[in-house]
């Protein structure tokens, strides 16, 4: 009986060791885990920065470049903004660029932080970003144009037509962000999402879930967006937009599109995370004397597979206005 206890108590003071040498080594795999995805986003950054291919040109706007893209010779010019955290705005506005260009002047600006711009220390309040597209565009001498703006681009157009009155001759958002939207008042996980960047797990996290499986972009160009975002997603600057997303929004509801400025707002059916969108969206058209919601069916890229609907309605919608 003595012998049993004994190796029983030798069994017992075995297992603890056992559990820490097991704890030992998972922990050890996921530091080497760590390690290798971290080496790897590093050596594939410095190999991918040398596979971006140049688009657009550069304009100097506050000492810094800002990338612009120019396409098209109509005589009529159409400003796209893009939505937030876009890589590359200027590709990911491709389709819809194909479709405006045979008809208009198309000019896609890509603010600090985006694309092939460079990066900037400035807060990214509204009214910081809302200078700097101005000057970039006054830089080329456009000086009369129609917005048209993705997502959080509502937002910053809605202080540009008030700023820029005599300039702007209409406003088109798509799926646009709205300043009474709910949500908009959360803290987001900065640090986790510049980790992600700065660790190689964003690098890993779009290697593992293609966003444009579902659009009609090229291979080649899926391929630059995917680098641009490796290399640029997350960026200081864009985490400081990230930053201001709340005081933005709550400065945006002081205004109001001009009640004689065109206004089409192009939105998604059925927005998962906001029941109201289009409500939200119909109660921001009927202050604009030609204010109009056309309600299409797909995701919030709405640009990315309904490109051709949305030029086609645009360019009646304008045509009415006249």
């Amino acid at each position: 009986m003595e012998l049993k206890k004994e190796v029983t108590k030798k069994r017992m003071g075995k297992l603890p060791r056992i559990i820490l040498k097991s704890l030992g080594v998972i922990a050890g795999l996921i530091v080497l885990f760590l390690a290798v995805v971290f080496i790897v986003n590093i050596v594939c950054n410095k190999i991918e920065q040398g596979k971006i291919e140049p688009y657009g040109q550069k304009v100097s706007v506050d000492g810094k470049n800002m990338n612009v893209l120019i396409q098209g010779k109509g005589d009529e010019t159409v400003v796209l903004l893009t939505g937030a955290g876009t890589a590359a705005p200027a590709l990911d506005f491709k389709p819809l660029i194909d479709e405006l260009s045979p008809f208009y002047k198309v000019v896609v600006v890509e603010p600090f932080g985006y694309g092939l711009s460079d990066e900037t220390e400035k807060e990214r309040t509204t009214e910081n970003i809302v200078s700097e597209v101005h000057e970039a565009l006054q830089q080329l001498n456009i000086d009369r144009y129609i917005l048209m703006g993705h997502s959080i681009a509502g937002i910053y157009s809605l202080d540009y037509v008030n700023k820029y009155p005599d300039e702007v001759i209409a406003f088109a958002g798509i799926d646009s962000s709205v300043p009474t939207q709910g949500g908009m008042d959360a803290e987001l996980p900065l640090g986790t999402l510049t980790f992600l960047q700065k660790s190689g797990f964003l690098r890993l996290a779009n290697n593992l879930n293609d966003p444009y499986a579902s659009s009609t972009f090229d291979d080649q160009t899926k391929e630059q967006m995917k680098m641009i975002s490796n290399i640029r997603g997350n960026n200081a600057t864009l985490m400081n937009e990230m930053k201001h997303i709340s005081s933005n929004f709550k400065e945006a509801q002081k205004l109001k599109f001009p009640k004689t400025l065109p206004l089409i707002l192009f939105v998604q059916a059925n927005n998962p995370a906001l029941e109201d969108w289009i409500q939200l969206h119909e109660e921001q058209a009927k202050d604009s004397v030609h204010g109009k919601v056309m309600i299409l069916e797909g995701g919030h890229y709405l640009h990315h597979t309904l490109a051709k609907e949305i030029v086609e309605n645009f360019r009646k919608y304008m045509e009415e206005t006249k």
